[in-house]
C-alpha cells in the first residue's frame, strides 16, 4: 500500500511541468510580439543609419537571448514530464532524457548557448567606451568550466 502511494506520488511533478510549460509559452508569446513590436517601429521611423541598424540588431539579439531561455524551460518541462510522469512520450533523439543528468546536461547546454548570445549582444551594443575584456574573459572561464562539467559527465557515462 505505502508502495503504490509513494508511486503516485510522482504525480505532483505534473505541478512544475504546467508551470515551466506554460512559463516558456508566456516568453515565446511576449518575446515575438516584442519583436514585431520593435520590427514595426523600425519601418515606421524609416530611419537608415548605422547606428539604427547596431540598435536593430542587438534587439534582435536579444529576442534570441529570450527564445534560447524559453527553450531551456521548455527542455525542463518536457525532461521533467518524462522523467516522472510518462517516459513513453515520443521525444527528438537529441532530447531523449534516460536521468536528471541527462535533464542537466542538456540544461547546461543551452545555459552555455544563452551565455554566447549574451557575449555577442554585448558585442554588438559596444560603443567603444567601456572596456569588456574582463566582461569577456569571466564569460569564457563560466563557459569553459561548463563545458569541462559536461565532459566530465559524458566521460563517466557509458552508453
Amino acid at each position: 500500500m505505502l508502495r503504490q502511494i509513494l508511486g503516485a506520488t510522482r504525480y505532483i511533478m505534473i505541478i512544475p511541468v504546467i508551470a515551466t510549460l506554460l512559463g516558456s509559452f508566456a516568453l515565446i508569446v511576449y518575446e515575438t510580439i516584442a519583436l514585431i513590436s520593435s520590427i514595426i517601429q523600425t519601418l515606421r521611423e524609416g530611419v537608415i543609419s548605422s547606428k539604427a541598424v547596431k540598435v536593430f540588431a542587438v534587439g534582435v539579439v536579444e529576442a534570441v537571448d529570450v527564445f534560447l531561455i524559453a527553450i531551456a524551460v521548455y527542455i525542463i518541462s518536457l525532461g521533467l514530464y518524462a522523467l516522472f510522469v510518462d517516459d513513453k512520450i515520443e521525444l527528438p533523439k537529441w532530447l531523449e532524457l534516460r536521468n536528471l543528468d541527462d535533464l542537466k546536461a542538456t540544461l547546461v547546454s543551452v545555459v552555455i548557448a544563452v551565455l554566447s548570445v549574451f557575449f555577442l549582444r554585448e558585442v554588438v551594443a559596444w560603443d567603444g567606451n567601456l572596456y569588456f575584456a574582463g566582461f569577456g574573459a569571466a564569460l569564457a572561464l563560466v563557459i569553459a568550466a561548463l563545458t569541462y562539467f559536461l565532459s566530465s559527465m559524458n566521460g563517466g557515462r557509458h552508453s
